[in-house]
């Protein structure tokens, strides 16, 4: 007889994985001697969250939002595998990140690996925060289908927000699932949950979580998501179409956005943001363009400079004749 298969089993990594991936995200010794890291996250629900808050912000400095994999390489493939994405993010020679379920697969793993009651969701990203939307006049209320990926964590009874996928508007730390639930993010954005139905909806009784961000006092829609946890074989599923269907901007837009911490490590104070030919910082709220890219080899240069990511040769020779080259 073939023996049992527990199909709710979900990796973990070892700890010297963990301590490989504190290596990667120069995560301080201090914390590294918490007893979260020995123990587990169920000793301690306040030392928890604190050491959650910690990591996921060195986190989000370390391993870029970008999808340089579907642009320069010569497969064009992204694996969300937990120990793909291991090998991808944290065994690498280059300092690489990934889109939104790579990065969310890589956090939720560690996350499981140290004992916090995680599960994974869907997310439906609004058109109002898409990179084309200011182009296109996109303002919202409309999202989209099932195209993003984030993590819910539980301690003691209080649920939690945690993306590590989502660039520069994501949410910068733990945000406790409560309706109507501000919160500062950086500069002078600011974020907030709400809880009811969206506007597409032809059932008014179901309700969803809303993530909304506030740029200069007006509310924008940023996703929703449910609670209703989301199988490996549904990213799969997201995963293909968001990065091999011609109506994904993935598959058009090159995106590497890197999270900036102040000196001490304590807060988040910017980001740096490529965005196919454009490069910006943004400090506080003040933002300002670095560089405008007039050839391919001065956006593989600004990798480098400011994101320590190295393209070998095959892969920048990848991007020539597709619609993301810089000509």
């Amino acid at each position: 007889m073939c023996p049992d298969i527990d199909w709710s089993f979900r990796p973990t990594y070892s700890p010297d994985q963990l301590n490989h991936y504190f290596d990667r995200i120069n995560f301080p010794q201090k914390y590294r001697e918490s007893p979260i890291v020995k123990d587990g996250a169920t000793i301690n629900n306040q030392a928890a969250l604190f050491f959650l808050e910690v990591l996921q912000r060195y986190q989000l400095a370390a391993v870029p939002f970008e999808n340089l994999g579907l642009h320069y390489s010569a497969h064009r493939n992204i694996s969300i595998d937990a120990h793909s994405v291991f090998e991808k993010i944290v065994d690498g020679n280059s300092d690489r990140g990934g889109y939104c379920m790579e990065n969310n697969t890589l956090f939720g793993t560690v996350l499981r690996s140290l004992g916090y009651n995680t599960t994974s969701v869907g997310g439906r990203v609004n058109e109002a925060v898409q990179p084309m939307s200011a182009s296109k006049n996109w303002k919202g209320p409309k999202y989209q289908g099932w195209n993003h990926m984030i993590n819910i964590v539980a301690i003691g009874e209080q649920k939690y927000l945690i993306d590590v996928g989502f660039g520069s508007n994501g949410p910068h730390r733990p945000i406790p699932l409560v309706h109507d639930f501000g919160f500062y993010n950086v500069g002078e954005q600011s974020g907030r949950l709400l809880y009811g139905p969206i506007n597409q909806q032809t059932h008014r009784g179901e309700s969803l979580w809303q993530y909304q961000i506030n740029r200069n006092g007006a509310w924008i829609p940023a996703y929703c998501f449910t609670e209703l946890e989301f199988l490996p074989e549904d990213f799969t599923i997201i995963n293909y179409y968001m990065s091999q269907s011609r109506e994904s901007w993935f598959t058009f837009y090159v995106v590497c956005v890197r999270i900036l911490l102040d000196e001490k490590g304590e807060s988040i104070v910017g980001d740096l943001t490529l965005v196919n030919n454009t490069l910006k910082r943004r400090i506080g709220a003040t933002s300002e363009v670095l560089q405008c890219f007039a050839s391919e080899g001065e956006r593989v240069m600004a990798l480098q400079k400011h994101f320590n990511i190295h393209l070998c040769g095959v892969d920048q020779a990848s991007i020539r004749h597709t619609v993301s080259e810089i000509l």
